[in-house]
Parts: structure tokens; sequence; C-alpha cells
């Protein structure tokens, strides 16, 4: 379990922490968690997420559970730095849809004394580091990475598989759309994909392709 540290006031200097994991692991819910409390607390808190983000609500962020939280959409992460006047803590969620700057502008509150809480994707639907969280790891003090529960084996899932025909990098999504998986489960659903996608043909085309001139001498004998 995750422990707030207490505001270090000798060091006027803050620090990031990240929620990662995988569609339907608990990632936003722990982030209004943290935010919540930060709030019950009397602490001045601002939350952003991305304009693109209009699943639930244009402004609310609710997690999968419909627990919810007022914050500001922006369109882009230079919107943050502007808007995050005089802050104690930051939430930011969806951070992979943002853009790289969004590493800076986390940073750059950290170094301002600002307690800053990210929740995002750690991986895209084809199983690659997603936008800049791989960044915002790296550069994070506490990393928390939470899981969903695979649908196919009931292990943790760490991959979010995505069932939808579309290879568009954002989809925003369901469980219509998307279903966590184990590692197992995910790679038999990719090879499954991958051979959905495999054209079988019969042996004469297949000998067409290799020899064209002998298929016309042979439509031409007929």
């Amino acid at each position: 379990m995750f422990l707030e540290n207490t505001v270090n006031h000798k060091e006027q200097f803050g620090w990031i922490e990240v929620i990662c994991g995988s569609m339907f692991s608990g990632k936003t819910e722990e982030l209004i968690r943290r935010l919540k409390r930060a709030q019950f607390a009397k602490q001045k808190v601002e939350i952003f997420k991305p304009q693109v983000d209009t699943r639930y609500d244009d402004e609310l962020i609710v997690s999968h559970d419909t627990n919810e939280i007022p914050s500001t959409p922006v369109p882009a992460a230079a919107n943050i730095r502007l808007l995050a006047d005089d802050c104690d803590v930051v939430g930011i969620d969806e951070a992979q849809f943002f853009d790289d700057e969004i590493v800076n502008v986390c940073n750059d509150l950290a170094n301002r004394g600002v307690r800053v809480i990210v929740a995002g994707l750690d991986m895209d639907f084809k199983g690659n580091p997603f936008g800049p969280m791989p960044a915002l790891m790296a550069t994070a003090e506490y990393v928390t990475k939470v899981h969903a529960v695979c649908t196919r084996t009931g292990n943790l899932a760490n991959y979010s598989f995505r069932k939808a025909q579309n290879d568009k990098l954002i989809l925003l999504g369901e469980t219509e759309e998307y279903e966590p998986l184990s590692r197992a489960a995910y790679y038999k659903a990719m090879l499954q994909e991958k051979l959905k996608g495999m054209e079988v043909q019969e042996p004469e085309a297949l000998e067409a392709k290799k020899d064209p001139k002998k298929t016309e001498d042979g439509a031409n004998r007929s």
C-alpha cells in the first residue's frame, strides 16, 4: 500500500507519483483516492485530463467503478503548467494521451514544491510502451503498477487486448473494445489475430505466383 509523504518544509521540492497498468486495473480509482485524501486534508488540489477523453463526462474524471472527481480538460500538456498555479497537489489522468511535454511539466511542478500524481496506461494495445509514460515512470520518485484480472485465465493481467478491428493508436473504449489479459493469454490472442489476417490460398494459386508463364501456357492450351 502506498504511504503518502508529508510535505517537506525544509526543502521546497515536491515529487512525482505514477500509477500505471492495463485497462480495468484501477488506475483512475487509485488516482481519485489519493486526490480525495489530499482534498480532505485541505490541500489545494488541481486535476487535469486530456481534452480527448470524453468517455464518461466532458469534465469529470470517472473510474470504471463510477467513482468521480471534477477536473479541467486541457488540449496540451503546456496548459497544465499555466493553470496549476499555487497548488499543493496536481492530479493528471490518462497521461499517455498527452504530448511529450508532459514530462517537463511534471518535473517543473515537482521542482516548484508540488506533489504530482499521474495515472496512465503503460502499454498500448500492441504491447508497446505508451507515449510519454516510460519517461514519466523513469523520472518519478514513486511508481505503482496496478493489475486487472485476466478474463481468460483469472491470473493478473497487465496487457490491454483490443477486440475492436481498429488500428488507431488512440481508441477510447470499454469492455466492448478492450479486454485485460495476462501475458500468456495476450500472446495467444495476438497469434490468433495474426493467423486470421493470413490469406489461405489453393495450391494452383501459389504455383501461379511462382511461375506466371507456366500458368499462361496452360491457359492458352485450354
